[in-house]
């Protein structure tokens, strides 16, 4: 919706929560089809048929509403962006707003990531892998949902291509001491201590609430490690700890806590 709340019109900027989503609204005639309604049943996406061309492919994993993937193919047209999210709701709402931009550069499905990552990617494809805030799961009983684990780590170092980065975004500190120790195993660990320059204001609908509400934000852009095989790749998972930490509430400059979203059927990145 834009900023009035009215239905956007042509021509229009779409604002969400005060920040505009790059791109105008364009005429239908000048639409494009953003959504892969159906995955394969049993082989990998073939990404020249779902994009029409060879270009790079980034993927957001738990992309919400879209903002991120949406911005980003506004400025990059010549690379292919691909959202995946387990909420349908919201993966309409990215569809939409690919849709009305004309981004043939971008698609969206429903899936969640580790799945996505072991039955639809081909190995060693992807440019660029983005996760921005994945649910913590503060409740100890829903702990096991996190998926950023281990083997969660395995798939995304084999799916990047060489040199592939992966960009992560949280504002759980415990959270991300976890990866800080994990991650840095697989990939070459590179922590941003700064505000996106490209999106100073939040490359996600997360971000954005968490600035507002004096959150810590932590930033990491890694590059796949290329001196590990297989076998070393594999003795590193199992050696690694599950995400057991203690994702305790966060909270931010004037003191209040942030609520727990403990309950898996809300949120959309485990």
């Amino acid at each position: 919706m834009t900023g009035n709340h009215q239905p956007p019109r042509v021509g229009d900027i779409e604002y969400e929560l005060g920040y505009p989503i790059p791109g105008h609204i364009l005429p239908p005639e000048q639409w494009a089809s953003t959504a892969v309604h159906r995955l394969p049943e049993s082989e990998a996406l073939d990404f020249q048929k779902l994009f029409g061309r060879q270009s790079p492919v980034v993927l957001d994993i738990g992309c919400g509403n879209g903002r991120f993937v949406v911005t980003s193919a506004v400025r990059r047209p010549e690379v292919d962006h691909l959202g995946i999210d387990i909420l349908p709701v919201v993966i309409r709402y990215a569809t939409r707003r690919g849709r009305q931009r004309g981004l043939h550069n971008t698609r969206f499905a429903v899936s969640g990531g580790a799945e996505f990552l072991r039955r639809y990617i081909p190995r060693g494809s992807l440019a660029e892998i983005h996760i921005y805030h994945p649910q913590p799961y503060q409740n100890p009983a829903v702990k096991h949902l996190r998926l950023l684990t281990p083997d969660f780590f395995e798939l995304v170092h084999n799916a990047l291509r060489p040199s592939g980065q992966l960009y992560l975004q949280s504002d759980n500190a415990a959270y991300w001491q976890y990866l800080q120790q994990s991650v840095s195993q697989l990939m070459n660990w590179q922590e941003v201590t700064t505000a996106w320059p490209d999106d100073p204001h939040g490359r996600s609908r997360r971000e954005i609430i968490a600035s507002s509400q004096g959150l810590p934000i932590f930033r990491s852009c890694s590059t796949r490690r290329e001196d590990l095989s297989d076998e070393q790749i594999s003795a590193i998972v199992r050696d690694l700890p599950p995400p057991d930490f203690a994702a305790s509430p966060q909270r931010n400059r004037t003191g209040w806590t942030r609520a727990s979203k403990s309950r898996p059927a809300r949120r959309k990145r485990s």
